[in-house]
């Protein structure tokens, strides 16, 4: 895997990024780093944030291959961890932003699940919005995107690397749309 400086400059940066470490039921224990939290297997807060433009369709994206979780998988939706300091539904505003540079648009929240994989251990918290507005793409975290009807995504998944994370959000949201 060739990487960019500053892709690479970026993981650095984001692994050591303060994180909400939270127990098994999302019960707030601090912050750790976002290295640290994965090498010990511990439980952070993460946002998933749903994209759809007017039509209906899905914003999927393929994240960068310095992604130290999932590289060059397809992801069904914009977020992150969650800071230290942040609620979710601040983290789901700034990642939207940093991602996707989709800003000021309102965010339906679908509730939350507990997602439990070596090395992605996440209190999630799934969110959807609108918008029509041109993406502006973060390049250290994404390589490209594009919307899809759901179906598409649905049948994409199964032929391509999906973040399995993203799909459970995109599955919880279908579940109770």
């Amino acid at each position: 895997m060739v990487i960019s400086a500053r892709e690479a400059a970026h993981r650095a940066a984001s692994d050591a990024e303060l994180i909400a470490w939270v127990d098994e039921q999302d019960r707030l224990l601090g912050g750790l780093p976002r290295a640290e939290l994965r090498e010990r297997g511990l439980i952070g807060r993460g946002t998933f944030i749903l994209l759809f433009n007017s039509a209906g369709h899905l914003c999927v994206h393929r994240r960068s291959l310095s992604k130290a979780v999932y590289p060059g998988y397809w992801d069904a939706a914009a977020g992150g961890m969650v800071g230290a300091a942040e609620s979710y539904a601040e983290s789901a505003a700034r990642e939207l932003a940093e991602e996707l540079g989709i800003r000021d648009v309102a965010l339906a929240e679908h509730g939350r699940f507990f997602f439990d994989q070596p090395g992605n251990r996440l209190w999630c918290a799934v969110y959807s919005c609108v918008s029509d507005a041109p993406l502006s793409l973060q390049p250290e975290e994404v390589l490209e995107a594009c919307f899809l009807a759901t179906e598409q995504v649905l049948q994409d998944a199964r032929q391509r690397p999906y973040c399995p994370d993203s799909l459970q959000a995109l599955q919880r949201y279908l579940a109770h749309a």
